[in-house]
């Protein structure tokens, strides 16, 4: 195979060689630079970029860990008394009239209210979760323009 490919660049002339040596070498070139640096290089930079979102999502994640471990670490408050007691109490303080008011359980209430604005309502259910009365189910419905009624079970926090 060699010696036939020999043979006949020893036939051209010296300028002819000297030509097909460089194209050879730029060919040896073009296929380096094609076939191995540029893919090595934008590996490189792409394994720059992974690198750097790595990074980024790590700062996040663990700042995300930190706000969960400060929250685990703070004390939750817990319903003072009885769960119906504390939930009249503060149904009376917000104004709304409670239309049942049925205990399951030492730390399980149901709550009906036949109407109310939704607005007071929630504003009433994050009041009663700061002083440790989880909401464990919710309906609500449309009373009619801006009010609503709500049927809830409620319960103490680590009940």
């Amino acid at each position: 195979m060699i010696a036939p490919l020999r043979a006949w660049f020893d036939a051209r002339s010296l300028r002819e060689r000297r030509l097909i040596l460089v194209m050879v070498a730029l060919a040896v070139v073009t296929v380096l630079w094609a076939g191995v640096i540029r893919p090595v290089r934008g590996g490189l930079s792409d394994s720059r970029e992974r690198y750097t979102q790595a990074v980024v999502r790590l700062g996040e994640a663990e700042a995300a860990l930190s706000q969960v471990k400060a929250i685990q670490r703070r004390q939750l408050p817990t319903p003072n008394g009885a769960l119906v007691d504390v939930v009249r109490a503060r149904a009376e303080s917000a104004g709304l009239t409670l239309a049942g008011l049925d205990a399951e359980s030492p730390e399980r209430v149901r709550v009906s209210i036949a109407t109310v604005r939704a607005g007071a309502l929630t504003q009433w259910i994050a009041a009663l979760e700061g002083e440790g009365v989880l909401v464990d189910s919710l309906t609500v419905s449309g009373a009619g323009g801006t009010a609503v009624s709500a049927q809830m079970t409620l319960t103490a926090r680590g009940a």
